[in-house]
């Protein structure tokens, strides 16, 4: 059997940082004599209760080891759990969601998918807004932290290439565990006041810079207004475009970038073929508008720029109206929302990573069409490939794909239309948070789809951020044993 008491103690501690955090929101509401604070400090107890009870109850796990069962466990408790927790102030309080809704808002947080349930998000006391900013936030840090150390020992999607002796990643040995988690949280925050300080600089109200700040750096999403980044001038759609890159980066060249180490960032094949990348989807759906439609150069460049940077970073803000152009842009847009942005970020999708992988894997075999009898290593930065990264790689990119086309066919059975249904599971399980379809049009939200159809994107949101797998593998009887 598994040990579960590190689990809960760690979860017990998250729960009792959730409830504290809760009182940041329930301050500015109360100050500003909203009743919304009192729903903030109902959640806080609750959640500051079970959080100290479990810590209480499994404190004698304190130091020990986690297995690797024992973290697959703790990052499906993660993203499942602790969400229900972060919801309390959504169902509580305003707006008054059903449960169903409210954990989807939460999860949709915690995940930074960036999708939404709430119409009128203008009207939402600050703290409720300030409270979604803060998940988007805490949500990008957690999911750095465990893309750089727990991911790799988990072996999900070919991540086990990441995983070398001293976190020595394409560069010298970096820290251990805790001295990484320091100096990514140091990078984290830096990042992030340099975002909320330079929307500020461009006449962003403190609200609005404060939430869309923590959602950028956390490729989230989430903004204190329905109509995201329309509000706000053409400045705040270039520095927000170049923040949402800045997020959606390996956080581990940060870290070595900290350790006086700024050349594995320059060398990284990832990042130039995530920026490459973005560049051609730019430029060529800047081209087919202007040429189609005869729009001017600039808005047509900074939309598209803006837009395909928040899908292809999985952040979930849009401007203009991008979300209609259709045809071409929605082919480009499908295809930059799959791949995603770089593995060791908070961004998600396939990665950048993967989908490097899969080309050379796709070009080694075309090769030996020819000549069955080469020797072909795939190599990577330099480095072979093993054998296992690759079949990890194939389990999970066909994982992706089986999901998505499922999921999508689960949808339109709840009466959904096929293009709100289909774009419904990219967004979720890419945790992309941009929405398409008819169902999406009418508010720019998913508040109109069934409750099932909402219960199913939860679902989607916690596989994609999971790594797809690394949820479905606890359900084989094989787990549980020794």
């Amino acid at each position: 059997m598994v040990d579960l008491r590190p689990v809960a103690y760690v979860i017990g501690r998250i729960l009792i940082v959730l409830a504290i955090l809760m009182l940041a929101p329930a301050i500015i509401d109360w100050r500003a004599g909203l009743e919304n604070g009192i729903a903030f400090l109902q959640s806080a107890a609750l959640t500051g209760v079970v959080g100290g009870a479990l810590t209480l109850a499994t404190g004698n796990a304190l130091g020990r080891a986690m297995d690797t069962r024992q973290a697959y466990l703790l990052t499906a408790a993660i993203w499942t759990l602790v969400p229900f927790f972060a919801a309390l102030p959504f169902w509580i309080g305003a707006p008054g969601l059903s449960l169903n809704n409210a954990y989807f808002e939460a999860v949709s947080g915690i995940t930074t998918t960036g999708s939404t349930v709430i119409f009128g998000l203008d009207a939402l006391p600050a703290g409720m807004n300030l409270w979604r900013g803060m998940l988007n936030w805490l949500g990008g840090l957690g999911i750095a932290f465990i893309a750089m150390i727990f991911l790799p020992l988990m072996r999900v999607g070919g991540m086990q290439f990441f995983r070398t002796e001293g976190f020595d990643t394409f560069g010298k040995a970096l820290p251990r565990a805790t001295d990484i988690a320091r100096q990514l949280l140091f990078v984290y925050t830096l990042l992030t006041m340099a975002c909320i300080a330079t929307y500020s600089a461009i006449g962003m109200a403190a609200l609005d810079a404060v939430v869309a700040g923590f959602a950028t750096i956390a490729t989230g999403g989430f903004t204190p207004t329905d109509t995201s980044f329309n509000k706000f001038g053409p400045a705040a759609e270039y520095f927000g475009a170049l923040f949402m890159i800045l997020g959606s980066l390996p956080y581990i060249r940060y870290v070595q970038l900290v350790n006086g180490q700024a050349m594995p960032l320059w060398q990284d094949s990832q990042v130039r073929a995530y920026l490459r990348w973005l560049a051609y989807a730019v430029l060529s759906v800047t081209a087919w508008r202007v040429w189609t439609t005869g729009d001017a150069l600039e808005p047509t460049f900074r939309q598209a720029l803006f837009n395909l940077t928040s899908i292809v970073s999985s952040t979930g803000f849009f401007s203009g109206g991008f979300p209609t152009w259709g045809g071409f842009m929605l082919v480009v847009a499908f295809v930059v929302g799959v791949v995603g942005a770089c593995s060791g970020s908070s961004a998600a999708g396939l990665s950048v990573f993967r989908v490097q992988l899969v080309i050379a894997v796709l070009r080694r075999e075309i090769r030996r069409i020819g000549n069955p009898s080469s020797v072909d290593p795939i190599r990577y930065a330099g480095r072979p490939v093993g054998e296992d990264v690759l079949d990890a790689l194939i389990l999970f990119v066909s994982g992706y794909i089986l999901i998505l086309g499922l999921m999508s066919v689960a949808m339109t059975l709840l009466g959904v239309d096929t293009i709100s249904a289909i774009f419904a599971v990219w967004t979720s399980i890419g945790n992309i948070g941009y929405g398409f379809g008819p169902l999406v049009e009418r508010t720019g939200t998913f508040i109109d789809f069934p409750p099932a159809g909402i219960a199913i994107m939860s679902l989607c949101m916690i596989l994609g951020r999971l790594g797809l797998l690394a949820i479905l593998v606890m359900v084989l009887p094989s787990f549980w044993r020794r």
